[in-house]
């Protein structure tokens, strides 16, 4: 007897976040972050330091995947990786709440970034700091066809693993 296959995910909608959906965001921001497995950020980071961090203003962009009902799924940023003369590359974050994940909501929120580093003539994307254990992200990202430029050496203080990896994935756009 073959095991029927799971039900189509729901639609995931992007749209750009408002100060209104902090506090949708902020509960599974701050598992996350306080987890300490997949983000650089300080474990301890209050709502206020986290909204700061991650609520950008234009030219930046922070969007948030939500549902058909409005619920919040998940939540991007998208920014310049650098300054000056570095500003012709994108780069991105995501965060997706741990209760929707396997639902197509990061790849959602990746392929929106992809489209809008695209739509505003960046020339690649690059993720400074993807933790080599994040597996799920990894695969995902070299779906989308970035790949592993290199990795620094213990670069990451995972709280399970150690001193591991981080990985700089790149995009040529």
């Amino acid at each position: 007897m073959q095991t029927p296959p799971a039900p189509p995910a729901p639609p995931v909608h992007i749209r750009q976040a408002t100060a209104e959906d902090w506090p949708a965001i902020w509960p599974f921001f701050r598992t996350v972050i306080a987890a300490g497995e997949t983000f650089t950020y300080p474990t301890d980071l209050t709502s206020e330091q986290g909204r700061d961090l991650w609520l950008l203003p234009a030219p930046d962009r922070t969007v948030v995947a939500v549902d058909d009902a409005g619920a919040v799924l998940g939540t991007a940023k998208m920014n310049r990786n650098q300054q000056g003369n570095g500003s012709h590359v994108a780069s991105a974050s995501y965060l997706v709440d741990p209760a929707h994940s396997r639902r197509g909501v990061g790849r959602a929120l990746c392929t929106q970034s992809i489209d809008w580093a695209r739509a505003r003539g960046f020339r690649a994307i690059q993720y400074n700091a993807v933790v080599e254990t994040n597996v799920h992200a990894v695969k995902l990202y070299e779906s989308l066809g970035f790949t592993v430029v290199g990795t620094v050496p213990e670069g990451f203080h995972h709280p399970v693993h150690g001193y591991i990896g981080l990985h700089v994935m790149h995009l040529a756009l």
